[in-house]
């Protein structure tokens, strides 16, 4: 249970950071001339959230805290994604939100994972919300979630390009970058 309780205490702080960095960020942004777009559908990505992490604590505590036999892959693999979380974090600066805010005519980020992906952001939590429940054998936190995160993303995405597309340069930045996958040939 021990193991249990720092992950997920360590996940909880991560999010809280994450959210006092993006306050910080929307406040620059907005003072600078930025607006949000979307806003009608984050209420729905932020009950998500809260409900995957009341969802996994539940699951893990009702079946008992027992590591999944795959562990040292997943928790490889989760540590990974938070160094690439860190390096999109990084790229993007000031620019970074847990909503769609949008600077108009800035010239869009291309540095950091986003020379590989228009979204890489998006792929993390993607793989996180598998991974995270996958550790302690939450398996119905992982298929649910995921499904929900997949239905959410679907609004999400074409709302926040659809902004890039009108107010920035992102059209001509990204014509030649996946949105998911990096490309394998050029």
């Amino acid at each position: 249970m021990l193991y249990f309780v720092l992950f997920f205490s360590f996940l909880l702080v991560q999010r809280l950071v994450e959210l006092y960095i993006a306050k910080k960020n929307e406040a620059w942004m907005k003072a600078n001339g930025a607006y949000e777009v979307g806003e009608e559908h984050y209420k729905y990505i932020v009950g998500i959230h809260i409900l995957f992490f009341l969802s996994y604590f539940i699951e893990v505590y009702q079946k008992g805290t027992q590591f999944s036999s795959w562990f040292p892959f997943l928790m490889t693999m989760f540590v990974l994604t938070q160094l690439i979380r860190i390096w999109i974090i990084k790229s993007l600066g000031r620019y970074w939100n847990t909503k769609i805010i949008i600077l108009p005519n800035k010239e869009i980020i291309t540095r950091g994972p986003y020379r590989f992906l228009r979204h890489p952001n998006y792929v993390v939590v993607v793989i996180e919300l598998m991974l995270i429940p996958l550790i302690f054998n939450a398996y119905l936190t992982a298929i649910l979630f995921s499904i929900l995160n997949l239905i959410i993303l679907s609004i999400r995405i074409p709302a926040e390009e659809e902004a890039l597309i009108k107010l920035t340069d992102y059209e001509d930045k990204f014509s030649n970058t996946q949105r998911f996958f990096p490309r394998t040939t050029k």
